[in-house]
């Protein structure tokens, strides 16, 4: 397995895969960054839920994907901030996805959260993604 510079990245990209392939259920190697991004997923519902499967080599993320009707929870993701051009905002800055429909991951001085509870902590950070 190798090394990936952007794994945030790589975490939206397994996930876009998955849905379009209609799977039920799609395999992530496992980090802190991609535990706290899936947790606030299965927050939004929009998954199901996932389970830490630990191995000798690399933890896994194996996380359940949600459908309605056999159509997803998730109809978009696009990564905001890339290794080469960090996207920063302060809180008046933060985006709104689709009008308040979708939501934003913020990294913030007080972990990840959606750009909703940022607004409400009052504070800013780096915009990893987008979700709707």
């Amino acid at each position: 397995m190798s090394a990936t510079t952007d794994p945030i990245a790589d975490l939206l990209t397994r996930v876009r895969n998955a849905i379009k392939a209609k799977k039920k259920r799609v395999d992530i190697p496992s980090s802190n960054m991609k535990k706290g991004i899936v947790q606030i997923l299965k927050d939004q519902k929009y998954v199901n839920d996932f389970l830490i499967i630990e191995d000798k080599k690399q933890n896994v993320i194996r996380v359940s994907l949600r459908y309605s009707n056999g159509i997803s929870a998730i109809s978009g993701l696009k990564k905001i901030s890339v290794p080469g051009l960090r996207n920063y905002a302060g809180v008046e800055d933060l985006p709104r996805v689709l009008n308040g429909f979708g939501i934003s991951i913020v990294s913030t001085s007080k972990g990840l959260m959606t750009d909703r509870q940022a607004r409400r902590d009052h504070v800013g950070g780096e915009v990893l993604c987008e979700i709707w």
